[in-house]
């Protein structure tokens, strides 16, 4: 399936200011990002930024990257005037990844386009939740799916809620996980057709949207479907904190050959 990828990146940030240009090994964050964006085998990478600090630096590593409005109130709205301006076919693919994601897996991104069809033109992904706590991390996005492996609802709350199991014990998962309905961990990388991208900035926001703050939430209350795609693979945790940076940093400034690098690599 051919798709493009594009990639919204922002200066500010408020728990880790200049994170897009943060640099990890000799380049920034969101160079690298890009680089890995282009192992998915897309068509095309493009950076969408409102700052020209970031536009620089993209076009200092050659990589492709359009200016945007700056009063967007969100990432996907923010790719979706890129998307207009490419001219692409309303039913090509675009995949949002995320600026912070300097280790995501290419494999997962070719995958969740991959789920895109004429009747779904919204995809995500999801793996199993492996550690109770964070079965009931407020912080931590579930879904549960229908049988066509479509999204039914996202939330902060613990879902689904083992009623039985839960009521014996809350200390283990093993007798959730014998369930068809596993808990599932949301992975915040999407991907849409363009016809869907430009419809998705006039939807509403819906009360549920607000009352957890899932933006994705707006997708389902205004009856569009969205697939998901669940990967078996952990997927390296994105850049958030100082902490998250100097853990990435490790990884880029590792040699070549190292256990550490070997591992992501694989992915």
């Amino acid at each position: 399936m051919s798709f493009t990828v594009i990639i919204p990146a922002r200066l500010a940030s408020t728990r880790l200011p200049n994170k897009p240009l943060a640099d990890l090994g000799g380049k920034p964050m969101i160079v690298r990002v890009a680089e890995r964006a282009a192992l998915s085998g897309a068509s095309r990478i493009v950076v969408a930024t409102d700052h020209r600090d970031i536009y620089a630096a993209c076009e200092q590593h050659g990589i492709d990257v359009a200016m945007t409005r700056a009063d967007h109130p969100s990432g996907t709205d923010r790719i979706a005037e890129v998307a207009a301006a490419l001219d692409l076919a309303e039913d090509a693919v675009v995949v949002n990844v995320q600026g912070d994601e300097p280790l995501i897996d290419p494999g997962l991104i070719a995958a969740t386009a991959g789920h895109i069809k004429t009747d779904v033109p919204m995809a995500t992904a999801a793996h199993a939740i492996e550690l109770l706590p964070e079965m009931f991390n407020p912080n931590v996005v579930k879904v549960v799916l229908d049988k066509e492996g479509r999204a039914m609802y996202f939330s902060r709350a613990a879902i689904p809620w083992h009623r039985d199991g839960f009521a014996q014990s809350r200390d283990s998962l093993s007798d959730l996980h014998s369930h068809e309905f596993a808990p599932l961990r949301h992975i915040g990388l999407y991907a849409y057709t363009n016809k869907f991208l430009q419809v998705y900035p006039t939807l509403t926001a819906s009360p549920l949207e607000r009352i957890e703050a899932l933006e994705q939430l707006r997708v389902l209350w205004h009856g569009y479907s969205i697939a998901v795609h669940v990967t078996s693979l952990l997927p390296e945790a994105g850049v958030d904190t100082p902490e998250d940076l100097e853990r990435v940093r490790k990884h880029f400034e590792a040699p070549p050959d190292s256990p550490l690098v070997a591992a992501i690599s694989a992915l």
